[in-house]
């Protein structure tokens, strides 16, 4: 799979994506990342790629066309097998749903938005797609691009050394993930439950799946099924 990022500041991806799951995937070459600089579209002399909305109002947007020409360069033919997808305050809440599903794509382009926002011709009329990924404002949308291509990476084929670890995590069937605890068996005091030192496996998996449901509760009770 190809993520093409759009930005305006393609240093700032300079080290996300050297490190851990994503760094493996390109080495191993399931993925490859190329960053677009959004000022090879602009033609004055100062590169501009935002101006004053219509209408009045805080601060600057960012143009329509130098992101209509890019995404049409970058990407000339849209298909099934490939996405332009927007990051935006304003966008659908980007899960785990949506990452399974496009870990299935061939090119994903992220667009990311600074300043105030973007024209909104480009979610209209542009994009497949329009994202934020959280009930939060960024400066712009390079973490969130970042993020993203970290959640998609991890679900392709191959990318992950045990594939099972992504079926069975928060977020795949449900509830969050269940605690996990590891070696001392008893830290300052603080003992891991018995049922996980006895090795009886059944028991084991109806402990840990109550203790996901409890997690879930208290946590994030909206994932749980509506009664």
């Amino acid at each position: 799979m190809t993520f093409h990022v759009l930005t305006i500041f393609p240093e700032f991806f300079r080290g996300p994506f050297e490190h851990g799951v994503v760094a493996r995937a390109i080495q191993s070459q399931k993925i490859q990342i190329r960053l677009h600089d959004l000022r090879q579209w602009t033609f004055d002399r100062h590169r501009t790629v935002d101006d004053r909305p219509f209408g009045g109002g805080e601060g600057m947007l960012m143009k329509p066309e130098p992101i209509f020409l890019a995404a049409e360069t970058i990407l000339p033919r849209k298909s099934e097998n490939n996405c332009i997808a927007l990051l935006s305050a304003q966008g659908r809440l980007f899960n785990q749903a949506t990452a399974r599903r496009w870990s299935g794509l061939d090119e994903i382009l992220l667009i990311c938005g600074r300043y105030e926002g973007v024209d909104e011709r480009v979610a209209a009329e542009l994009a497949g797609e329009e994202v934020s990924i959280g009930d939060f404002v960024l400066s712009g949308g390079e973490l969130g691009a970042a993020l993203i291509i970290d959640a998609v990476a991890r679900l392709i084929p191959g990318v992950l050394g045990n594939e099972a670890s992504s079926e069975n995590e928060s977020f795949s069937r449900g509830p969050l993930d269940c605690p996990q605890y590891t070696r001392p068996a008893d830290f300052r005091g603080h003992k891991v439950p018995e049922v996980l030192l006895g090795g009886n496996h059944e028991e084991i998996r109806k402990w840990r799946h109550g203790a996901a449901l409890a997690k879930t509760a208290a946590n994030r009770p909206d994932l749980l099924p509506k009664t």
